[in-house]
C-alpha cells in the first residue's frame, strides 16, 4: 500500500502571514488612535478657545440711552473698531446711563467694579472721581475736562502712576479763548453771565477760570448757579436777563448735558448770545462753541485700551491732551436772536451752520 505523503505546513510562513495580520491589525488601530486623538485635541482647542476670557470694558454715558447712545460713545466704539475689536467676540462694553443725575456716578462705577471690568472709561470728573476711590487696580482711562494734575488724577502728565492715565483738556486756556470769541462777536460786551452746576467738580474748577478771564477782558461776571436734581433753568435766564446781561457761557456737565434742549431753547426766547463748550451743543441750535473735537477724544481713548489689554500699565502711559480744536457757529440762531456775525470771525470757524 503506497502512502500518502502529506505535506507539511511551512512554519515560516505561516509565521510570516501571522506577523503581517498583526501588523496590520496594529497599524488600523495606531491610525484609529490616532484619529481619536486628533479629535480630541480638536475638542480641547475649541474648549480652550471658548474657555479665552473676553476682555470687558466699563463705560458709563452721563445721558443717552441703548436706543439713543451719547456721540461719544459712538466715537469711542469706532476707535475700537478701526483697532480690530469686535463687540461680542473679542470685546465687551458694559454700558451704564447717568441720565444726567451726578449721584447716580458713584453707584455705576461701584457695579462695574465689582464686575471687574478690565477697563474703566472715566468720561467726566465725577465719574473719573469716583473710580479712583473704588479700585487701585483696575486700569481707568480718563477724558478730563480739567487739569488732572490739580484734581490729583496722576502725579504727571509724563507719568502717571497709580492706574489712571487717559486724555486731558486742560480746560483754562480754552474758558480765556472763549470769552475772547465772544468779545470778538460782540466788541460792545460788558456784562457776562455764566451758568454752571456748583456740585461737580470740573465746572467748580471752569468758574474759577472763567472769573480770572473775565477780570483779563474788564467784564463784570454774573454767577448762575443751578442744580439737580430740578435745577431752576428758568430762574437763571431771568436772573441774567435782570442784569442786563451781554452774553452767556455754559459750563458743560452732566447736569447740563441732561437739560440740553431746555437750555438752548430759553437762550433763544431771551435773545441771549450763548457760547458752549462744544460742538453738539451748537448743532442742536446753539450759538457759538469752542473746544477740544470730543469725538477725537474718544477714538483716541480707544487706543489707551488697546495698550492696556496688550499689558502696558497706565502709570507708563502718559497724559494726552487735546489734538484738535473747533470753533462752530450757528447762523440760523443768529438770526433768530437777531445777531450779526462780523465776516472776520466767520471766517476763523471750523464750520458754519446755515
Amino acid at each position: 500500500m503506497n502512502k500518502i505523503l502529506i505535506p507539511r505546513p511551512n512554519n515560516r510562513k505561516s509565521k510570516t502571514c501571522t506577523e503581517l495580520r498583526r501588523s496590520i491589525q496594529n497599524l488600523k488601530w495606531a491610525g484609529f488612535v490616532a484619529i481619536v486623538v486628533s479629535l480630541l485635541g480638536c475638542v480641547g482647542m475649541a474648549e480652550a478657545q471658548q474657555a479665552k476670557k473676553v476682555p470687558r470694558i466699563g463705560f458709563i454715558s452721563s445721558s443717552g440711552s441703548p436706543e439713543n447712545p451719547s456721540p461719544p460713545f459712538e466715537a469711542f466704539r469706532q476707535g475700537l473698531r478701526d483697532l480690530g475689536y469686535v463687540e461680542g467676540q473679542n470685546l465687551l462694553i458694559e454700558h451704564r446711563y447717568g441720565e444726567g443725575k451726578l449721584d447716580r456716578m458713584p453707584g455705576l462705577v461701584n457695579e462695574l467694579v465689582q464686575q471687574k471690568v478690565d477697563v474703566l472709561i472715566g468720561t467726566n470728573n465725577v465719574v473719573i472721581r469716583a473710580a479712583k476711590k473704588a479700585t487701585k487696580t483696575i486700569p481707568i482711562v480718563m477724558v478730563s475736562s480739567i487739569d488732572p494734575v490739580a484734581a490729583g488724577y496722576v502725579d504727571s502728565l509724563a507719568s502717571p502712576g497709580g492706574n489712571i492715565t487717559g486724555l486731558s483738556t486742560l480746560s483754562g486756556n480754552l474758558s480765556a479763548k472763549r470769552v475772547e470769541l465772544l468779545k470778538e462777536v460782540l466788541p460792545r460786551m460788558s456784562r457776562l453771565a455764566v451758568l454752571w452746576d456748583p456740585a461737580g467738580p470740573g465746572p467748580t474748577v471752569a468758574f474759577k477760570e472763567y472769573e480770572g478771564a473775565a477780570r483779563a477782558f474788564k467784564l463784570d461776571l454774573q454767577s448762575l448757579e443751578v442744580r439737580g436734581p430740578k435745577p431752576d433753568l428758568e430762574g437763571a435766564f431771568q436772573a441774567a436777563k435782570k442784569e442786563r446781561r451781554d452774553a452767556l457761557i455754559i459750563v458743560v456737565n452732566p447736569l447740563i448735558g441732561f437739560h440740553q434742549k431746555r437750555i438752548i431753547e430759553l437762550a433763544a426766547k431771551n435773545r441771549l448770545p450763548s457760547m458752549y463748550e462744544g460742538r453738539l451743543y451748537v448743532e442742536s441750535g446753539g450759538l457759538l462753541s469752542y473746544g477740544a473735537n470730543t469725538s477725537d477724544l474718544y477714538r483716541r481713548a480707544a487706543t489707551y485700551v488697546d495698550k492696556i489689554l496688550k499689558s502696558a500699565k497706565p502709570a507708563d502711559l502718559p497724559v494726552e491732551q487735546p489734538m484738535k480744536f473747533e470753533f462752530v457757529i450757528n447762523l440760523k440762531t443768529a438770526k433768530q436772536i437777531g445777531l450779526t456775525i462780523p465776516q472776520s470771525v466767520l471766517y476763523r470757524a471750523d464750520k458754519v451752520i446755515k
